[in-house]
């Protein structure tokens, strides 16, 4: 019985190897008159170009709200598109027909700083037979003012706090540091002294600290990870994630703004914390880079720049910066040691309208009034 059910097994499974065969044999048959059916396949026309882009030129200048004109070509007058799409940075713009291959992109879609993409792609018979992908860069549209500063008051500053972040909220200045202890500290402001402190793990690099609502929001460098706490006890509440380095924060209304050390300021949702959106900060000339710590101030972003004594005034709408505030000298020559280092640290009383700024490793910490 047991002889009988095996060679029934094997006669079984050679039945099913030709099948399998003759199925095999078929299936590779179709795909070779496929291959040579132009019926059942694109064509070697429809891979060819079709159009191509005669300007802009690649990373041409523009300004904001400025019209930008596109011009295509025909790459063979015998192979004519039907239509031409046209996209600007992800939107669509506009169809056109062969018959006339420009464009005039309006200013309503140049609104906002950064590199931007033009994408055009042409038809024809219903397929997409030839898409070209061009950048140019939109610079603001001023030139930015140049504001100068004066002292009003100078209050006592921890000369080994490795200053990253810092704000002001209701009475009490708050600090979060880096390099070798990087830490989250309430501080008295007449002081200077430190009330409550948070020691980060020593794997960790500290940077930007913000608040939203009754949280304090804490990024470290490139480690990937923040840390949400409780004002009033410093809890921690909730670890955060982020895929750039983390270096500034800020709040703006229901989001929270990060730098990463580039010219490119990320907008969170804070209670998932995940991107909504982003600006790209360029002025007149140049993109904006080296962006650190952050302060929202009367609808401007304020920007320490890195190794520079320079304050940027940002637009966060637009990404244009409106003006640099030069705070050159203001850490008298006296007052600077081996270790000190540059300036970072805005903070804001929106209550009492000061503004509030210090540097890495400084004893003082100043508060200004901005002059032009």
């Amino acid at each position: 019985m047991k002889n009988d059910y095996q060679k029934y097994l094997k006669a079984l499974s050679v039945f099913l190897l030709i099948i399998w065969i003759l199925s095999c044999s078929g299936r590779s048959g179709k795909i070779k008159e496929n291959r040579v059916n132009p019926s059942n396949t694109v064509n070697s026309e429809v891979t060819s170009k079709l159009i191509r882009i005669v300007s802009p030129e690649e990373d041409a200048g523009f300004k904001l709200n400025q019209a930008v004109k596109l011009t295509l070509a025909l790459e063979n007058k015998k192979s004519v598109p039907d239509s031409v799409t046209i996209y600007f940075n992800g939107k669509f713009v506009t169809t056109i027909k062969p018959d006339h291959l420009e464009c005039l992109i309006p200013p309503s879609f140049t609104v906002a700083t950064g590199r931007k993409s033009l994408k055009v792609t042409a038809y024809k018979g219903g397929n997409s037979q030839n898409t070209i992908t061009r950048f140019i860069v939109i610079y603001s549209d001023i030139v930015p003012k140049k504001f100068g500063y004066k002292v009003i008051h100078t209050y006592p500053h921890d000369r080994e706090a490795f200053t990253q972040g810092l704000f002001y909220d209701n009475g009490v200045l708050f600090e979060g540091t880096g390099e070798n202890t990087s830490s989250l500290r309430e501080v008295n402001l007449e002081s200077g002294k430190v009330v409550r402190q948070l020691n980060l793990d020593n794997s960790l690099f500290g940077e930007g600290i913000t608040l939203y609502r009754d949280r304090i929001y804490q990024v470290t460098w490139q480690s990937k990870v923040g840390f949400v706490y409780n004002k009033s006890d410093f809890k921690l509440i909730n670890k955060i994630y982020y895929p750039t380095e983390g270096w500034g924060l800020t709040t703006i209304d229901d989001k929270i703004v990060m730098s990463d050390g580039s010219n490119i300021l990320y907008f969170f949702e804070p209670e998932m914390f995940t991107v909504i959106s982003k600006v790209e900060v360029y002025d007149n000339e140049k993109k904006r880079d080296s962006l650190n710590e952050l302060e929202y101030i009367n609808g401007e972003i304020w920007a320490n720049i890195w190794l520079n004594n320079h304050i940027a005034r940002i637009d966060p709408k637009t990404g244009k910066v409106l003006g640099y505030i030069d705070l050159k000298g203001i850490l008298p020559a006296a007052d600077r040691h081996a270790d000190t280092d540059v300036l970072n640290g805005i903070a804001y009383d929106n209550k009492g309208n000061r503004i509030f700024v210090t540097g890495k490793k400084w004893p003082k910490l100043f508060e200004i009034k901005v002059t032009e």
